[in-house]
């Protein structure tokens, strides 16, 4: 008996999937739905890999439109051919009914079917490239503009060299020395580091900031 399947991927975790879900609701169970959480650049992604483990001959998938299948040119045509031809499965992608497997199985229908998938994810690779370069586009202006980007760094308090002191005389813990100086210990310890080698080549002077 044959079974469908619904695949639905959004791009991060805070991008919303209900669009996908709701469409797909009406046409396959829950349990039969697969979502993914992850960019499109290729399909080493972990529900996808698990769909992929279930489908059997003459089995449905559909999904939403062919960028939620993927946004790789070569990848979504390899996929498109592991899927209709090893696999052997029908695929209804909802947003271009071109692209329905189960109509059209002469060479006519085939022919019109690889035209329009060759087209689509064509246009899908060609948005992730766009999206890549608007992307670099907006953090050099961003860097232009003087924005920082990464952790903010974490200031060394004034005490710091008194703090130190009473951690080396082992009258406070790291992890106490640490707290008062609003660091991890981790950090904490490469600061002591650079302090050490930086009274190394100051003298014994109390001014130190990082």
């Amino acid at each position: 008996m044959s079974n469908t399947y619904g695949y639905v991927r959004v791009s991060s975790r805070e991008q919303n999937e209900d669009r996908q879900m709701m469409a797909l609701q009406e046409l396959v169970e829950m349990k039969n739905i697969y979502v993914d959480k992850q960019s499109g650049k290729d399909f080493n992604r972990p529900q996808y890999q698990k769909m992929m483990r279930k489908l059997r001959k003459d089995d449905l998938l559909y999904v939403k439109s062919i960028d939620r299948l993927g946004r790789n040119y070569e990848e979504i045509q390899n996929q498109w051919r592991i899927l209709t031809r090893e696999k052997k499965i029908d695929i209804v992608v909802l947003d271009m009914p071109l692209l329905d497997t189960r109509r059209g199985k002469d060479l006519m229908g085939t022919f019109l079917s690889d035209i329009v998938l060759q087209v689509l994810s064509f246009v899908a690779e060609n948005e992730r490239t766009n999206i890549r370069q608007r992307q670099a586009e907006g953090i050099a202006a961003a860097k232009a503009r003087g924005v920082k980007f990464g952790r903010p760094s974490i200031d060394t308090p004034e005490q710091f060299g008194k703090i130190v002191s009473l951690w080396e005389n082992k009258k406070i813990s790291s992890q106490t020395a640490a707290s008062q100086c609003g660091m991890s210990e981790s950090t904490f310890y490469r600061r002591v580091r650079i302090y050490r080698d930086h009274k190394k080549e100051m003298g014994d002077k109390e001014s130190f900031n990082i």
